[in-house]
C-alpha cells in the first residue's frame, strides 16, 4: 500500500474509534468526614480508637498548631480528622486504604497525614512520660503504691512485652524472632500506681533478654546513681539484675 494510501485511510478513520482520543477526567468526589467526638458516645469511641474522648482532646489540643492547614482550600482535613486517621491506624494496624475510608480521605492522603501526626505525638513524650523526679513527686508515688498493697518504697513496676512485627528481613532478622517463635520489638515499660507509663524503652528486638535491656537502660544507671534514693522498682523474677542491684545497695 501505497504511503498517500495509508494517511488517507487514518484521516478517513471516524474520531471516535480512534484509541488515542484523550480520556474525559473524572470530577472529583469528596468523602464524607464525620467528627467522631460528637457522633459517637464514649464506650463506642473507646472502642475504635483505644482512647477516651478527653485523653484525644487533649492529644488535639496539644498538636493542632502544628498539624492544621492553613486555609480549607481544597477541602483540607482538620485536625480532628488527622489524630481520627492516625488513632485509628495504631488500632487496627492495617493498610492506608482502609483507615483512610474510614475517615473520609485517600490512600495518599493517609500516607501524608499519619506519619506527620506521629511525629508530632512522639514529640510530646517527654512532657507526658517521665519517671518523678523531685521528691515531692517520689514520696507521692510510694504513698500512691503504699495504698493499694501496703507495699514500701515503690515507685513503679517494670516489665517487658513482645509487639509483634513483621520480619524486618536482612542479616540480622532473626535476632527479632523471639522465645514463642514469631517476630517482635521486646518493649520495657515501667508504669505507677495510676497505671499510667512512666519510662519505656523500644528499641530492643524480640531475642533480647528483660533483664538485658533493663541492666542497659537509662533507668537502670538512675538508680545506680542514687536519684530516686532508698525507693524501689517492683518487677518479676525476669529482672534478676535488678535483684542484685537491691542488695548491693540497699541491703
Amino acid at each position: 500500500m501505497e504511503i498517500q494510501n495509508i494517511v488517507d485511510l487514518i484521516t478517513s478513520t471516524d474520531s471516535s474509534d480512534n484509541e488515542f482520543e484523550p480520556q474525559v477526567r473524572r470530577p472529583r468526589v469528596f468523602k464524607e468526614r464525620r467528627n467522631y467526638l460528637l457522633t459517637m458516645n464514649n464506650e463506642e469511641f473507646k472502642k475504635r480508637f483505644r482512647l477516651s474522648k478527653n485523653a484525644v482532646v487533649h492529644i488535639i489540643d496539644q498538636i493542632r498548631d502544628k498539624i492544621a492547614h492553613r486555609t480549607d482550600r481544597n477541602n483540607a482535613v482538620s485536625p480532628e480528622n488527622q489524630v481520627f486517621l492516625t488513632l485509628r491506624f495504631y488500632a487496627l494496624g492495617t493498610i492506608y486504604q482502609a483507615v483512610g475510608d474510614f475517615v473520609g480521605v485517600s490512600t495518599a492522603t493517609a500516607g501524608r497525614i499519619i506519619p506527620r501526626v506521629t511525629h508530632e505525638i512522639a514529640k510530646m513524650r517527654k512532657d507526658i512520660i517521665r519517671m518523678p523526679s523531685t521528691q515531692e513527686e517520689i514520696n507521692q508515688a510510694k504513698l500512691n503504691f503504699f495504698s493499694i498493697a501496703k507495699f514500701p518504697r515503690v515507685i513503679g513496676v517494670i516489665d517487658c512485652t513482645h509487639v509483634k512485627i513483621l520480619s524486618p528481613g536482612g542479616d540480622n532478622a532473626e535476632i527479632f524472632r523471639n522465645r514463642k517463635g514469631y517476630f517482635s520489638i521486646n518493649v520495657q515499660i515501667v508504669a505507677g500506681a495510676d497505671l499510667k507509663i512512666k519510662n519505656i524503652v523500644a528499641r530492643w528486638p524480640g531475642s533480647a533478654h528483660d533483664s538485658n535491656i533493663f541492666s542497659n537502660s537509662r533507668i537502670r544507671a538512675q538508680f545506680e546513681d542514687n536519684m530516686f534514693g532508698d525507693a524501689l522498682l517492683l518487677g518479676d523474677s525476669g529482672f534478676h539484675w535488678s535483684k542484685q542491684l537491691y542488695d548491693d545497695n540497699f541491703k
